[in-house]
């Protein structure tokens, strides 16, 4: 015997949905289905190559400007050619390459670029690992002294190293004006070698210790304060603290950079071209304070021979591969003894 709630339950009401769609939809047409499938494939196209998309200005700007140039100036090192006729070209081989071998000019730049790099990145990390650990520590205002850390490397290479030419200069400077007050003569800071190349260091000093001290507070701030806990309890003191925990956990961060350093080191170019009291590239009058970067402008831009400088550009792009592999040893090592 059939129910009056059963009959309900068995007929759907006037206007209600058909069984097996939802409310409110009608049937789905032929076109509807194709514009729904073109949807669905516009969708998985999307998403298969939209982080492509993203990401192609910067493989488009590095072929344009950097792996164009790196390649042409190689084709360029194999030949003759000069900056007044860039497209006469004129095959020598590896001539460019071998002629560096006898070139003393060469080789005192690369040793200039060796000294120049050592002054400047041992003293330049040793002081912004200080300085950080003393930032470390929660000090009043330390926001502003982050920030004042930071100033020199906003500051334009051109202004500072104009003012660090006044700063070393012989006759009216400050800097030997301050050895006078002691009783120490005057020194030729851009004709002496020694003098010189450490003025030049100066202004790197000056311009990397922030960044750097930046570099290595980042990394300290990482460090969990249980291990600091741990030897206070043991009866360490704050200086065993900072050989035994601060140190150890920072090498991988110190040798970054060691090897950023390296490598800016290795390109120094500004500081040294507005030292030179002749504006020149030579890098005074002697060459004493010449870098790689300075010869290879002063071959490619003022003797105008463009192989020869882009010879000189490939043998730093060698000395940058051999940095690089270098750092990829010690760093793989640093893994596996940790």
């Amino acid at each position: 015997m059939t129910t009056g709630h059963d009959t309900a339950a068995a007929s759907p009401a006037k206007g209600g949905a058909a069984p097996g769609r939802s409310s409110g939809e009608g049937p789905v047409t032929e076109q509807e289905r194709r514009r729904r499938s073109r949807l669905s494939r516009r969708w998985q196209r999307d998403v298969r190559w939209s982080p492509y998309a993203f990401v192609s200005p910067f493989f488009l700007l590095f072929l344009a400007f950097g792996l164009f140039p790196l390649i042409y100036t190689g084709w360029a090192s194999l030949h003759q050619v000069e900056l007044t006729a860039p497209t006469d070209m004129k095959w020598v081989g590896l001539r460019n390459y071998t002629r560096i071998f006898d070139d003393d000019f060469y080789w005192n730049a690369a040793q200039n670029t060796l000294t120049i790099g050592i002054i400047s990145t041992v003293p330049q990390l040793l002081m912004a690992m200080g300085i950080a650990h003393i930032l470390n520590y929660k000090l009043r205002a330390s926001t502003f002294y982050r920030v004042v850390m930071l100033a020199p490397y906003a500051t334009s290479i051109a202004a500072a190293s104009l003012v660090f030419v006044l700063l070393f200069g012989r006759d009216y400077g400050m800097i030997n004006w301050a050895l006078g007050t002691v009783g120490i003569d005057s020194v030729d800071w851009q004709n002496d070698t020694w003098a010189s190349q450490i003025a030049v260091s100066t202004i790197v000093i000056w311009r990397w210790t922030g960044y750097n001290a930046l570099i290595y507070l980042a990394a300290m701030q990482a460090i969990p304060q249980d291990l600091y806990e741990s030897a206070a309890l043991d009866g360490a003191s704050r200086w065993q603290q900072f050989f035994h925990v601060t140190l150890p956990s920072l090498r991988p961060t110190i040798l970054f950079t060691v090897v950023v350093s390296t490598i800016g080191a290795s390109q120094l170019f500004g500081e040294p071209l507005l030292f030179d009291a002749n504006k020149g590239a030579s890098g005074g009058p002697e060459h004493q304070f010449q870098t790689l970067g300075l010869y290879l402008y002063e071959q490619g831009w003022i003797n105008q021979h463009l192989g020869r400088a882009s010879a000189i550009a490939w043998t730093m792009f060698l000395i940058l591969i051999v940095i690089g592999i270098v750092n990829y040893v010690i760093s793989r090592r640093l893994r596996a003894s940790s």
